[in-house]
């Protein structure tokens, strides 16, 4: 086994068990390991600190599968991983909830593994060299310990392309899912059900991460007028309908989304007045206000807009206008629901920009409640990086 050792003074986030070894802290390495080959990590001494896999064109260079010398990276350690990682999703296999994130990446010590469950499929995400090497591994420990009726992988390509492997879709084992499933994700009985597009649709084919937040904005929407962006299949317009809301104006740009929300809506036998708008969510906003439309409720869900630290500025420029314009159109007394998905914007900066927002805007608003990501989607303690989701429910006036 190839040996990375470390500069002198660069091993405190190894002891510390962040998973990531960046290529800037390698002193040296012993060996020449293949992409994807388990590597020891060592002090600059050669003090032991560490297990995991080789990437030779990504940046970080290293992801940590284990901190017990005695522990091998093979089949057994990520049936162990995947294990523990599904045991701390048993409060979902349990109720109502069929849709969940049964694997959590870094999160759940299997950096580059996914794992979603739809119903009696599992739709997977490999997008590190070590877990494409182990590939095999994964499906037949999902295989063994959930007996899904197929396992379909979505890799996320971007994240792919970094680590130097090629895009992948495909059925990896079992029957192929079908291309639309009805699911329930809230994990609450009387929850909704929405369609989720396994094939084709955002991430694994629907965002679970949201989960929860679409049951709390719902305690907001009895007797609202709500305009939902960027609102993709219509996960909150759903409930949004469901628990009273007075009429709904949903706005995404992809018509194959919106068409999926006609259909959740009626699939849920809601008849709630609809109006569905394909077009740039900014530029409606600023048409709104010219017009003088108001709303009692505004949801801000976008897509991420900083991938990298270099997007951080630019990407805090597109939060505030968006949130400065969804305050100008909220009526006095309303609630806007904003969140960012994008990991680099802290949720300290968050609050800043919407605050800079309100400013613009001459409004007045107070903090209700905080939202992250549903609690399938934990936050490992040494790994900070997997809190990625941040959201404020504020009242303005």
């Amino acid at each position: 086994m190839a040996i990375v050792m470390l500069r002198p003074g660069r091993e405190r986030p190894v002891i510390q068990r962040h998973p990531w070894v960046f290529s800037g802290a390698i002193g040296r390495v012993s060996g020449t390991p293949r992409d994807g080959e388990a590597v020891d990590i060592t002090t600059a001494d050669g003090e032991w600190l560490a297990r995991g896999t080789w990437s030779s064109q990504s940046q970080i260079r290293a992801r940590l599968f284990t901190w017990n010398p005695d522990q091998q990276l093979d089949a057994d350690l990520i049936r162990a991983q995947i294990e523990r990682a599904i045991a701390g999703r048993s409060q979902y296999a349990a109720g109502p909830n069929t849709a969940y994130r049964m694997v959590y990446s870094e999160s759940d010590e299997l950096p580059g593994l996914v794992v979603d469950r739809y119903d009696d499929y599992l739709v997977v995400q490999l997008t590190t060299q070590g877990i494409v090497a182990r590939a095999d591994a994964v499906v037949g420990a999902l295989v063994d310990l959930v007996a899904p009726k197929g396992i379909y992988e979505r890799s996320d390509a971007e994240v792919r392309e970094k680590e130097g492997l090629p895009p992948a879709e495909g059925l990896l084992w079992g029957e192929q899912p079908p291309e639309q499933l009805l699911v329930q994700s809230a994990g609450l009985p009387g929850a909704p059900r929405l369609l989720a597009d396994l094939r084709d649709g955002q991430k694994t084919g629907f965002y679970l991460d949201q989960a929860r937040n679409r049951a709390i904005v719902a305690g907001y929407s009895a007797g609202r007028e709500l305009l939902d962006c960027f609102c993709y299949t219509g996960g909150f317009s759903v409930y949004a309908a469901q628990a009273g809301a007075t009429a709904i104006t949903a706005v995404d740009s992809s018509g194959p989304a919106l068409a999926l929300l006609r259909e959740n809506m009626a699939l849920n036998g809601l008849n709630t007045p609809l109006e569905v708008v394909e077009a740039d969510v900014f530029q409606l906003l600023r048409r709104y206000r010219t017009e003088g439309r108001q709303f009692d409720l505004v949801v801000l869900d976008p897509p991420k807009f900083a991938y990298s630290q270099a997007q951080v500025d630019r990407a805090a420029r597109g939060y505030k206008d968006i949130n400065l314009l969804a305050m100008q159109i909220l009526r006095p007394g309303g609630v806007l629901v904003t969140f960012s998905c994008s990991g680099l914007i802290s949720a300290d900066l968050f609050q800043k920009i919407v605050f800079g927002a309100a400013i613009d805007a001459r409004r007045s608003a107070q903090i209700v409640e905080r939202l992250t990501q549903s609690p399938d989607h934990p936050v490992l303690l040494t790994f900070p990086e997997s809190d990625y989701l941040k959201g404020l429910v504020c009242r303005v006036w």
